[in-house]
């Protein structure tokens, strides 16, 4: 645990500096990072999904990215992919690298200003996150066409924050099916090392029987 508190702070830290650049001003924050920052989720996650709100010059904001990155950070990786924008970098202060996707393709989706922090970092970033209302289309959509436990997990917390479950009989069928392909091992070790002790025994012992209450 002490080394994805590390990892956290090493995000915030990130995106406080990509956004005192402005660098931030056009993307929209998602993925279960978003939910952990600015929602209080009880897991860790370790990369930083962002969107495009609308269509811009991918190779300029690119390189303005990788020059921010590059004057703070080592960068192990950075590409302009067909339907990405990638970057991984690292600090000599943290011990994991971080990972950084920007999906190109402008989305039309429900958004508002989220303020983003952590108890492991002093720092405090306003931008502009999905809402949870998308954030749940968007696992839904995830644990439709992926095998992750941790979008199961996701939509769990969804739940609990008071968002409903809005699918039909045939597409609860399928999520139903889904959630059954889950092993032991994957909540004890998939799931499990990014949760608290007391989580973790809980998901082991219950699995996602409330999850399956709720379809």
């Amino acid at each position: 645990m002490q080394e994805l508190a590390l990892h956290e702070k090493f995000e915030i830290e990130a995106l406080d500096l990509l956004n005192s650049k402005k660098l931030l001003e056009h993307l929209l924050f998602g993925g279960g990072t978003m939910l952990r920052l600015c929602h209080g989720l009880n897991r860790y996650s370790v990369n930083l999904d962002f969107y495009f709100v609308k269509t811009l010059d991918y190779n300029k904001l690119h390189t303005k990215i990788t020059d921010c990155l590059a004057q703070h950070y080592e960068i192990t990786d950075d590409a302009i992919k067909h339907f990405t924008l990638l970057y991984e970098f690292r600090s000599k202060n943290y011990p994991r690298r971080l990972k950084i996707q920007i999906k190109k393709q402008p989305k039309a989706f429900k958004y508002e200003e989220m303020i983003a922090f952590s108890p492991h970092n002093t720092k405090q970033v306003l931008l502009k996150a999905l809402t949870l209302e998308q954030m749940m289309e968007n696992k839904l959509a995830a644990l439709l066409g992926r095998r992750e436990i941790r979008d199961c997990y996701d939509i769990e917390f969804l739940i609990r924050r008071g968002i409903k479950i809005k699918v039909s009989g045939a597409v609860a069928r399928k999520l139903k099916s889904k959630i059954a392909t889950f092993k032991k091992r994957d909540f004890k070790t998939t799931l499990g090392s990014l949760l608290s002790l007391q989580d973790r025994n809980y998901y082991i012992k219950n699995g996602f029987k409330f999850l399956l209450s709720q379809l």
